[in-house]
C-alpha cells in the first residue's frame, strides 16, 4: 500500500511540472539577419545596392551573405557571400577548420546552383584585384541577361611556427546577373568590392605584411607624374548599371508638302512704242490721206532683265537719211 502511494504521488509530481513548462523555442543555430552597415564586405560605390544581410556563426568562423538588388529573369538573387575563416594551419589551437584549396568541381556546384539554367565559361585570362588574384566565370542566358560568377581566396600564406601569424583566410563569392550590364560592368564590381571584416587577434590576419614603398621611387628614369591617370592607361572602369536607359519613342514626322508659289506677272510696259525701221525694199505703207506714211513692223521685245526701252532713230525726219537707215 505504501509503494502505491508513492507511485501516485511521483505521478502527479510528474503531470504538474508538465504543465508548468514554458515551451519557449531556443534558435539552435546562429543565423540572423543584420543591418545592411554592418556588413562584412561592401559592393562598389554606384552599386549594386545591399538588400540585406544574413550572418552565420559557428565557433570562430563567420559568415555573411549579402543579398544585393537584382535586375534579371534567372532565377535567384544576386549576392556577395564572404567567410573568415581561422585555419588549423601549423597550429591547431587557433583556428577552426583546416585548409581547403578551391577545386574544379566545388566552384562547378556552386555555378551550377547559383546560376541555374545559365551555361558559364570560363576565363582562361590571369586577374585581380586589390585582395589579389581571383577567377570568374561569365555567360549569356535565352534571354539576354549577362551573368557572372566570381570566386576568390584571400590568405597570406603560412608563416614559420616560429612566427606565429598569418592563420587565417576569407572566401568570397560574388554572382550577378542583369538584364541590361555588360560582363564588363560586372566585372568592375569585382574589382571595387570592399572588405570591411577583420579578425580580432593579429595571428589571424590573412592579408599579410604592409606593402612597402614602390621599389621604384628615388631611381633615376623613372618618372613620377602629378597626376598618372593623366599620362597613363586608365584602369578598367567599375561601374555596374541596374537601370535600363530610357528609349525614345520614334514618331515619324509627316512629310512637308512644298506648294510652289506663283511667278508674278510682269507690270505692262509705260510709253509710247518706237518703231522699227524699215529693211531694204520695203515700200512704206500710207494710212489716211495726207498723213505721212506709218511703219507696221514691230520691235522686239525687250529683254526681262531691262526696265529701259532704247529709241531706234528716225528715218523719216525732216533732217535727211541717217547712216543708219541707209544700212
Amino acid at each position: 500500500m505504501h509503494l502505491l502511494k508513492t507511485i501516485a504521488l511521483m505521478t502527479l509530481a510528474g503531470l504538474t511540472a508538465g504543465c508548468t513548462t514554458t515551451g519557449h523555442i531556443r534558435q539552435s543555430i546562429g543565423v540572423e539577419t543584420v543591418d545592411n552597415d554592418k556588413a562584412l564586405a561592401f559592393p562598389p560605390p554606384g552599386g549594386p545596392a545591399i538588400v540585406n544581410v544574413v550572418e552565420r556563426r559557428h565557433a570562430k568562423d563567420v559568415e555573411q551573405t549579402i543579398s544585393l538588388s537584382t535586375s534579371s529573369s534567372v532565377p535567384g538573387q544576386n549576392f556577395l557571400k564572404v567567410q573568415f575563416l581561422g585555419l588549423t594551419g601549423s597550429n591547431p589551437g587557433l583556428g577552426s577548420r583546416p585548409y581547403n584549396t578551391i577545386s574544379d568541381l566545388a566552384i562547378a556546384r556552386e555555378m551550377a546552383s547559383a546560376v541555374p539554367g545559365v551555361r558559364l565559361a570560363r576565363s582562361a585570362t590571369f586577374v585581380q584585384n586589390s585582395y589579389g588574384p581571383f577567377g570568374y566565370a561569365s555567360g549569356q542566358s535565352r534571354n539576354g541577361d549577362t551573368c557572372l560568377y566570381a570566386w576568390q581566396q584571400i590568405q597570406a600564406g603560412f608563416s614559420p611556427p616560429v612566427e606565429q601569424r598569418n592563420f587565417g583566410m576569407v572566401q568570397v563569392r560574388l554572382r550577378l546577373c542583369d538584364a541590361h550590364a555588360t560582363e564588363r560592368q560586372l566585372l568592375g564590381t569585382v574589382y571595387g568590392y570592399t572588405i570591411a571584416g577583420r579578425f580580432d587577434g593579429a595571428a589571424l590576419n590573412p592579408f599579410g605584411a604592409p606593402r612597402g614603398a614602390d621599389a621604384l621611387l628615388g631611381k633615376p628614369g623613372e618618372p613620377v607624374y602629378p597626376d598618372a591617370a593623366a599620362y597613363r592607361t586608365p584602369p578598367i572602369t567599375i561601374g555596374y548599371q541596374t537601370a535600363p536607359v530610357a528609349a525614345r519613342r520614334f514618331v515619324p514626322r509627316r512629310p512637308v508638302v512644298v506648294q510652289p508659289q506663283a511667278i508674278p506677272a510682269l507690270p505692262p510696259m509705260i510709253g509710247p512704242r518706237v518703231p522699227l525701221p524699215d529693211g531694204p525694199g520695203d515700200t512704206p505703207q500710207t494710212g489716211a490721206a495726207g498723213s505721212a506714211p506709218a511703219t507696221t513692223a514691230q520691235h522686239p521685245p525687250a529683254a526681262a532683265g531691262s526696265s529701259v526701252i532704247v529709241p531706234l532713230p528716225d528715218c523719216n525726219g525732216d533732217a535727211g537719211i541717217s547712216e543708219a537707215c541707209r544700212r
